[in-house]
C-alpha cells in the first residue's frame, strides 16, 4: 500500500466518521438477520393467530338474539312442503317458516344475502330461490347451495307451544 493511498483511506473513514458519529459499541442497532427473524415469527403469529379466527367463526355459532316473540301461526296448519310468511322482529323484517319433506320446521329471514331481494320456498326442490339473481339456497339449513349468494340466510329460532309457534330468536 502506497503512502498516499493509506492516507486517502484514512481521510474516507474519517469523512464517513463525521457523517455517521456513532460508535461502533454504542451500536444497538439489529442486525438484518434479527429482524428477518423477527418478520417471520411476528408473520407466523399473524397467520396462525387469523387462521384460529377463522375457524372459530366458521365452527362456533353465534347463539341467537332474544328479541321480544313473535306469534307465527298453528303448527297443524302448515302442511308438508308448505310454508307461511311472518315478520320479525319488526314489521320491516320479512321471514319465512317452512316445514321441510321430512317434517321439520324451519324459519329464516326472508331477505337474500345476496342483494337483498325476497327469497321464495319451492317445496318441490325443498329449497329457496332467490329469483333476483338465481341464487338457491338449503331449507335445511339455509346455506347457499348455488348461484352468487355465499352467506347463509340468518335463521329465526321458532318455539312450539301446543300447536302455537312463536318466533323466539335471531342469528345475526
Amino acid at each position: 500500500m502506497a503512502n498516499g493511498e493509506g492516507a486517502g483511506i484514512k481521510g474516507r473513514i474519517q469523512r464517513w466518521r463525521e457523517d455517521f458519529p456513532i460508535r461502533w459499541l454504542d451500536d444497538h442497532y439489529i442486525a438484518r438477520r434479527e429482524f428477518a427473524k423477527a418478520l417471520t415469527i411476528g408473520s407466523a403469529l399473524l397467520v396462525g393467530v387469523n387462521a384460529v379466527i377463522a375457524a372459530v367463526g366458521r365452527w362456533v355459532r353465534r347463539p341467537g338474539q332474544m328479541e321480544a316473540e313473535v306469534p307465527v301461526g298453528k303448527a297443524s296448519e302448515i302442511p308438508t312442503g308448505g310454508s307461511v310468511l311472518f315478520r320479525y322482529p319488526t314489521d320491516e323484517d320479512p321471514c319465512i317458516l317452512v316445514r321441510t319433506q321430512s317434517g321439520d320446521l324451519r324459519a329464516y329471514s326472508q331477505v337474500c344475502t345476496h342483494l337483498s331481494c325476497a327469497i321464495v320456498h319451492q317445496s318441490e326442490k325443498d329449497s329457496f330461490l332467490c329469483p333476483c339473481h338465481r341464487g338457491h339456497f338449503s331449507v335445511n339449513d339455509g346455506r347457499p347451495t348455488g348461484g352468487p349468494p355465499v352467506r347463509r340466510l340468518p335463521r329465526i329460532w321458532i318455539e312450539q307451544r301446543g300447536d302455537e309457534l312463536w318466533a323466539v330468536g335471531k342469528d345475526s
